[in-house]
């Protein structure tokens, strides 16, 4: 059973294919794994009737492989709507809800054979990254109980490192990708802004502060998950390039305060980039960081407000979490001339990514400016001494790739002295996910600290 779960989602694919290995047999050891670790982790919710389950991965046994993930067991992140599965945003408005359609995500995985068993659990409308709701609880980080699994895709991270999911779907807005997959020690991708439809009507064109992205164990898995999310879209991995240049951000001079000791395990990456025959440098803070979080942090909030400002002055306005509510009143009021300087400021950051990037291929940062925090706490209040200004601002490291729509890979870069998961985002421009996915493959190859350090569960 212990293969069974560590074995890679592709590896599965190719033993399934083979018969070498049963859909029943991997459903049995999911479902077995998910009993056992899932009630201290709280990672995976909504889930299936365990004997239904195991009568469709066995009709799967034999059946013919339609799609590579045939018969290979999927919880979906609860910010997606799953034809017959409870899909509830986290939110009491929500807690009744059963779709009649799925997503086109869910379609995709459906067609290439996934078995749904379940969603993964998330904050309330996916809003701050640590995955608490009034309906189901919060989701607890495999290294550490007692910590957060981020979030908003903390349930895919926690199933993810804890071995009870192959694979997994997330989201990213303002590091719901990144986060979790760093303080859970696994990989993930922020896709391009537009190349994952996100819901019913979207096109390629329909661009938004939001993706949807894969995350994985494996770099292999991961490219393979995206170019199923994509619809096929997505292209295939480029060829390594030793020679790439790679900018070093850190602490953006220190306008992002970081908890002791994680800025330096997060540079230990750069080691690894150099052995691989990557030239690093360090970079200057290219533009001012509080000129980069006024643009997010209206921006998002128009967003926000547009989406779901119809609950204002509503009797359910007060069954949303204050952070929602905050959100919504701030977009749904901003003046004209504050978007539009908002606009401005964003307009002005993607041209200074331009001329980075006739110097560098990739830029890199920390995914997170703090370590796990305890899951008691709705947000870090300060870091290092500095008091953080709104339930979001301990996250301003992730805004310079989200406020421009760029791919981001995420690598884990080991544990603290605390025994604490750490990760980077690398950074490239739009439509360099191949690239990106190339360097994470080369870096897996070099130190993979997920199959190395798996938790103690």
């Amino acid at each position: 059973m212990q293969d069974i779960l560590n074995i890679s989602a592709l590896e599965l694919s190719r033993q399934i294919a083979r018969r070498t290995l049963a859909p029943s047999e991997v459903m049995a050891a999911v479902l077995s794994r998910i009993a056992d670790v899932n009630p201290a982790l709280n990672a995976i919710i909504s889930m299936r009737d365990p004997d239904e389950l195991m009568d469709q991965a066995r009709a799967a046994d034999d059946a013919t492989p339609q799609g590579w993930l045939h018969g290979i067991p999927w919880a979906v992140k609860d910010l997606v709507a799953t034809k017959g599965i409870r899909s509830t945003w986290g939110s009491p408005l929500r807690k009744d809800l059963i779709p009649l359609i799925d997503d086109p995500i869910v379609t995709s995985l459906k067609s290439a054979g996934a078995i749904i068993i379940g969603k993964t659990n998330t904050p309330e409308f996916g809003l701050g990254s640590h995955s608490f709701n009034p309906l189901f609880g919060v989701t607890r980080n495999p290294y550490d109980a007692t910590r957060t699994a981020g979030g908003s895709s903390g349930g895919a991270g926690a199933a993810l490192a804890a071995r009870m999911l192959p694979l997994a779907d997330g989201s990213d807005m303002m590091g719901s990708l990144r986060n979790p997959a760093a303080w859970n020690c696994v990989y993930s991708l922020r896709p391009t802004a537009g190349t994952v439809p996100d819901g019913p009507n979207s096109t390629p064109y329909s661009h938004t502060l939001s993706t949807l992205g894969p995350m994985a164990r494996d770099v292999a898995d991961l490219e393979a998950l995206q170019v199923t999310l994509s619809g096929g879209h997505h292209r295939a991995v480029a060829q390594p390039d030793a020679a790439l240049r790679i900018g070093w951000l850190g602490d953006w001079d220190g306008a992002f305060p970081m908890d002791p000791d994680l800025l330096a395990q997060n540079a230990t990456a750069l080691a690894t980039f150099r052995d691989l025959g990557c030239a690093v440098s360090d970079v200057a803070p290219p533009m001012d960081a509080e000129d980069l979080w006024r643009s997010w942090i209206d921006l998002r909030s128009v967003t926000i407000g547009w989406d779901k400002g119809q609950y204002h002055g509503t009797p359910d306005w007060d069954q949303l979490k204050p952070e929602m509510q905050w959100e919504i009143t701030r977009g749904i009021t901003m003046p004209g001339a504050q978007l539009q300087a908002a606009l401005a400021l964003r307009r002005n950051w993607l041209a200074v990514l331009d001329r980075l990037w006739s110097q560098f291929d990739m830029l890199v940062l920390p995914a997170t400016q703090v370590w796990p925090f305890p899951v008691e706490w709705r947000y870090p209040a300060e870091i290092a001494g500095q008091k953080m200004d709104t339930y979001h601002r301990w996250m301003h490291v992730v805004v310079p790739v989200a406020l421009a729509g760029i791919p981001a890979v995420t690598l884990p870069t080991g544990f603290g002295a605390n025994g604490l998961a750490s990760g980077v985002q690398v950074f490239g421009p739009a439509s360099s996910d191949a690239q990106l996915l190339a360097l994470a493959r080369r870096y897996q190859g070099a130190v993979d600290w997920t199959a190395s350090h798996p938790p103690t569960l």
